[in-house]
């Protein structure tokens, strides 16, 4: 049996899964998030202790059996977030997370400051990575910033309370913009650009390898057996790979979470930074991955739904499901940067946009504007990752996003490409961290890192996607015309 932790944005998720891949229990408990300020997002470390606290207590009353039997703890987590600890690992103030875009200013400092930055870290400096928010402090709390001794990622510090170790891992290390992503090890010249060295860095080992060991406190107090393996775990994205089966070159997913992503291994480092592409390393040893990334999509969706008081997601898309194809083409365009963007454009000021509205447009004309608009920021990202090279027959559909048959239909049809819902994929990072354990307690590559069967395909449809041609086009300009204005 294997302990999968995900350390979500907005839910904390456990998993258990054993031997026989049966997923045997899963629990969540929700997180918030805290916007104090425009471009701000942050979270308190303390609340993820207390979900995870209280989700183990769950699985303790009502799987205790299969917790006593757990070999090895699994960690995934949301990416970039900045936990700074003083001295004494006490947190220094609230965690900065992905989604934050106060660090703008900084980012263009850091570049120009160290052009070759692109070429060590395999990313342009953006406002969501961990390194700039760092900058930002020194700039903003030098009070805070004198203090900080160490610098950890949300699920590396739920990992210091397991096991009172400083650990991380290459695929999470390589969202921080600190990572030298070929050699996979940190950078002294991407850490000197923040006033940090390599001190203030936990160690690092691969995803598949132990890492440290769970505290016999918590052992007792939780059901588990003392000192079992934490494995290193991955980043959300990385994670979800291996609980996919995503983990050889050719293979790649589509998440329509709160953010958007295209994720598609690669067996060697292969940045494109020119167009906002990321390029991390894998969660397992010698595999790197790109991704397209943009940071509203399902969120978007769960946006407008409340906006317009619908009582589901599911409602409004069935609304959005009866209308015509010429309501459809003078439906309103959605530009759909929300929380600012990355891929294509690395535009933490870009912000949503409904442009066309008439008296003629009702909640599913708006509906499908947030879906079409999501699809096509997908479109630009999945462009930018064909530019450097990426490619895939197929894309597993995961995230909360893949439930709607209508609007995987839509995705498919924009991205001409074939796109697969798993059974079991929607555990996603927890799925995966699972499986890292599995494979930190000796599980081979080839027997843990199955892909699911397969549930639900969305085909192409060559009509609607040239249909849809001329909409992206004008979206396309819409932002071009608006850049400037966001600022």
């Amino acid at each position: 049996m294997f302990l999968g932790i995900d350390l979500g944005t907005s839910e904390l998720k456990l998993l258990l899964l054993d031997e026989q891949h049966r997923i045997v229990a899963t629990t969540g408990v929700a997180l918030t998030v805290q916007r104090p300020r425009p471009l701000w997002s942050e979270q308190n470390p303390a609340d993820w202790w207390a979900a995870l606290d209280a989700g183990m207590a769950k699985l303790k009353a009502e799987h205790g059996a299969a917790l006593a039997a757990v070999r090895g703890i699994g960690l995934s987590g949301q990416m970039h977030g900045a936990v700074t600890l003083d001295a004494a690992d006490r947190v220094l103030r609230p965690a900065i997370l992905w989604n934050d875009g106060r660090a703008g200013a900084q980012c263009a400092e850091m570049m120009a400051a160290c052009p070759e930055l692109p070429a060590i870290t395999g990313n342009l400096a953006m406002p969501g990575f961990t390194a700039p928010k760092l900058a930002w402090m020194r700039q903003h709390e030098p009070e805070l910033f004198r203090q900080v001794r160490q610098v950890l990622l949300p699920k590396d510090w739920l990992r210091l309370q397991l096991s009172g170790s400083h650990v991380s891992e290459m695929s999470d290390a390589a969202g921080t913009l600190w990572l030298d992503v070929a050699r996979r090890r940190w950078s002294p010249e991407a850490l000197a650009l923040t006033g940090l060295d390599e001190s203030h860095m936990p160690r690092l080992v691969e995803g598949s390898e132990p890492s440290a060991g769970l505290k016999h406190d918590l052992a007792e107090r939780w059901g588990l057996r003392a000192g079992i393996p934490i494995a290193g775990g991955g980043g959300d994205n990385a994670a979800s790979a291996v609980g996919m089966g995503v983990v050889k070159p050719g293979q790649g997913f589509l998440s329509l979470g709160t953010s958007g992503v295209i994720f598609l291994c690669n067996e060697r480092f292969s940045p494109n930074p020119a167009r906002a592409v990321h390029a991390f390393c894998h969660a397992l040893p010698n595999t790197w991955h790109q991704m397209s990334v943009m940071l509203s999509a399902a969120s978007a969706l769960r946006w407008v739904t409340q906006l317009l008081g619908e009582p589901g997601e599911a409602e409004l898309i069935a609304k959005v499901a009866r209308l015509s194809p010429a309501q459809r083409e003078h439906a309103p365009l959605f530009l759909p940067y929300l929380s600012g963007e990355r891929t294509p454009h690395n535009n933490a000021n870009a912000q949503g946009v409904f442009f066309g509205l008439t008296h003629e447009h009702d909640a599913a004309a708006l509906g499908y504007a947030v879906l079409e608009g999501v699809g096509f920021g997908l479109l630009d990202g999945w462009q930018a990752l064909q530019a450097g090279g990426g490619a895939a027959q197929s894309l597993w559909l995961v995230g909360g996003g893949a439930r709607s048959a209508w609007w995987a239909r839509l995705l498919a049809s924009l991205l001409n490409t074939r796109l697969v819902n798993g059974v079991g994929a929607e555990a996603g990072g927890a799925l995966g961290a699972a499986r890292l354990a599995w494979l930190a307690c000796g599980g081979t590559i080839d027997d843990v890192c199955r892909t699911p069967d397969i549930a639900r395909v969305a085909e192409p449809d060559p009509g609607l996607a040239a249909g849809l041609q001329p909409r992206h086009a004008r979206f396309q300009r819409l932002y071009d015309t608006l850049r400037g204005e966001f600022s």
